[in-house]
């Protein structure tokens, strides 16, 4: 299960085109067709036949630079807390003891790693209100440049209200307010779920039968739930606006908690009991998201609709381009 497809430096977008005007390759499975679009022409595309279920998780502002004893600065990237205790990653060597100070100042005691590596940091103040003030919108490590100011709108979506992420549900950056508006005016509805995206987002997959999907919290509101039953009771087909709203669309179906912490792994071969059509961007071949698109659509398809995208002037990654798969 691999795409044996190597994405060439210059196609791993840096920067974001502008918001609505990335490229659209559009995926028909059954027959299998693809077309060639701009973004904003999805209001075209949709009918109300499709319900769009959109993830409102906003990233945080996860990684500080940290002072070393030895002076040398080293980016934390926060991934969760527990009391006044913080975790994340932190290349290099720590040790527990060590006193980390940012560049205000503000102190952080190492108590060494836990289970999983991640670095564990006592805080005497609140994290979230020092990553607020001192923190960095944290870009993937692919993107090979420091974040800029304006990634704190770039690598935001419109719609982003709940504090949560640390990397981005991509698929729903290329929505502008307009689109979002054209399209309910033409019938066609948005819900919201919520969908924290954790580190195991960039974990590569050395071998998928092995692999374990790091936990991440979701919420479906109670509102959100009617209306997707309702407009699959009528016989309308669920639109997951990215592998987010995939994973927690789907592990609700398996589990019937709209509350809670998701592991699911979704790989081919894979039973979809509640999403219908997917919009995503173009992923790492040896990310999780691959294979769940793999899973939606099939290999040999995937494989022709990347080597399509390469042959053509498609952006990877999540700065990238966007597949609508119909």
């Amino acid at each position: 299960m691999n795409l044996n497809i190597k994405v060439p430096e210059e196609r791993i977008a840096k920067f974001p085109r502008e918001r609505g005007k990335s490229l659209l390759m559009v995926v028909r499975r059954e027959p299998f067709k693809i077309e060639h679009r701009i973004f904003y022409e999805i209001v075209d595309i949709l009918t109300p036949d499709y319900l769009l279920v959109l993830n409102n998780s906003k990233v945080i502002k996860a990684k500080i630079k940290l002072k070393k004893p030895s002076g040398k600065l080293a980016d934390f990237l926060f991934v969760s807390l527990d009391g006044n205790l913080v975790k994340g990653l932190m290349k290099g060597k720590v040790r527990e003891g060590w006193i980390l100070e940012s560049k205000k100042g503000r102190k952080f005691e190492v108590l060494g790693r836990d289970d999983k590596g991640y670095v564990v940091l006592r805080s005497e103040e609140n994290i979230f209100s020092v990553l607020e003030d001192e923190g960095e919108i944290p870009l993937p490590p692919y993107i090979k440049r420091e974040s800029l100011p304006e990634d704190e709108r770039y690598y935001q979506t419109v719609y982003a209200q709940r504090p949560g992420s640390i990397a981005a549900p991509t698929a729903g950056l290329h929505f502008t307010e307009e689109i979002l508006k054209t399209l309910n005016e033409k019938g066609i509805k948005t819900v919201f779920i919520t969908l924290h995206v954790g580190p195991g987002t960039f974990k590569p997959v050395e071998d998928p039968e092995k692999h374990k999907m790091e936990e991440e919290y979701y919420e479906i509101p109670e509102q959100t739930l009617e209306e997707i039953l309702k407009h699959k009771g009528k016989g309308g087909k669920i639109l997951a606006v990215g592998t987010t709203s995939v994973r927690t669309l789907e592990s609700w179906a398996r589990t019937g908690k709209s509350v809670g912490y998701t592991d699911l792994f979704i790989k081919p071969p894979f039973e979809f009991k509640m999403v219908d059509a997917l919009l995503t961007n173009f992923h790492l071949p040896d990310g999780t998201p691959i294979l769940l698109v793999a899973a939606f659509m099939g290999w040999d398809k995937v494989k022709i609709t990347y080597e399509e995208a390469l042959k053509r002037d498609y952006m990877f990654f999540s700065y990238g381009d966007a597949m609508l798969i119909l």
